[in-house]
């Protein structure tokens, strides 16, 4: 058995072992592949492991050998689904992988902006506690949590690890979903997605891109939000209008924003979130924890083993 992983440094930059996966068959691993190398190095390949290369319909009319392609991740966008099945490859996933490495992460962009520890914290390297006169040194406002209302957009496992973190800073918790109430967890309550704009203090959105979700996040949405009110963004770039964000904050018509996804990744210089004001940017690492990324290796060798024992999981095509 030959198996191909196209990139696998950002799961693996040197912290965790492929030393299982050896086991399994001829295993050749790339750091990064560029599209035009794609076709080339799948050649021969049974087995196809990718996290963020894109597979063609195009490419895979010149991958003959091709049977299996795991990607290394949740969202499945980067491989052509349709024509992998035209030619019979199974596709897998790996889902629920970080649900709780994402929801830390969406809890950490909330309290660096509600305490603005950084801010605080360069103050202090600069002498401003130093010089001040009294023994507490505020100058930015800061935040209190609870009492506070969060809005959920999606409540699939990680809208769910949010809210039961919501639930223990005392917060109400709101919730756009597909889901009935009664099929909702104590204290969540279902609302209409532009009720969960207009009355929620923080929104954070953990929808999947798709052509009805992209830029759900809109003017028109951010105009319903609390000029006190803060967006969260940890499920794709796309699923927020990033001009109309960003002009949201410089005129101050929501409080702060926090995100950890763009629509270009790695982004272009000119992006405006980049610059825009009580706006902190994270470079896509909430999925990146050491446990995380641990996990996603093991489910992935879990789900070749289940393919090749006939019982093929997680497939996704």
């Amino acid at each position: 058995m030959k198996i191909v992983v196209l990139d696998g440094y950002t799961i693996n930059p040197g912290d965790l072992s492929w030393q299982e996966l050896d086991t399994l068959g001829e295993v050749r691993i790339y750091d990064r592949t560029a599209p035009s190398e794609v076709v080339e190095r799948c050649r021969g390949y049974e087995f196809i492991l990718t996290n963020k290369t894109v597979i063609t319909a195009e490419m895979l009319d010149r991958m003959p050998d091709a049977r299996y392609i795991g990607v290394l991740a949740t969202g499945t966008n980067v491989v052509d689904l349709m024509a992998a099945t035209a030619h019979g490859i199974t596709v897998t996933n790996i889902p629920a992988y970080s649900t709780e490495s994402v929801a830390q992460e969406v809890w950490a962009l909330i309290l660096a902006i509600v305490q603005r520890v950084e801010s605080y914290t360069s103050a202090i390297r600069e002498g401003e506690w130093a010089q001040c006169a009294d023994f507490s040194y505020l100058s930015w406002p800061l935040m209190e949590l609870h009492g506070k209302t969060v809005g959920i957009v999606g409540f699939g496992n990680i809208g769910h690890a949010v809210a039961r973190i919501a639930r223990g800073f005392g917060m109400k918790v709101l919730a756009s979903t597909s889901k009935p109430q009664d099929a909702l967890p104590e204290g969540v309550v279902k609302a209409d997605l532009d009720d969960v704009f207009r009355r929620s203090d923080i929104v954070t959105i953990h929808c999947p891109l798709t052509p009805e979700t992209e830029k759900l996040v809109n003017a028109g949405r951010l105009a319903l939000m609390k000029r006190t009110a803060i967006l969260i963004n940890t499920s794709r770039g796309g699923v927020v209008d990033e001009t109309a964000l960003a002009e949201a904050l410089e005129r101050g018509e929501i409080y702060g924003a926090g995100v950890d996804v763009l629509s270009t990744e790695p982004p272009k210089p000119d992006n405006p979130l980049l610059h825009a004001p009580h706006c902190v940017v994270t470079p896509h690492i909430a999925w990146a924890t050491h446990e995380a990324r641990a996990r996603l290796l093991r489910i992935a060798i879990s789900n070749i083993l289940s393919y090749l024992a006939g019982a093929p999981k997680n497939v996704v095509n």
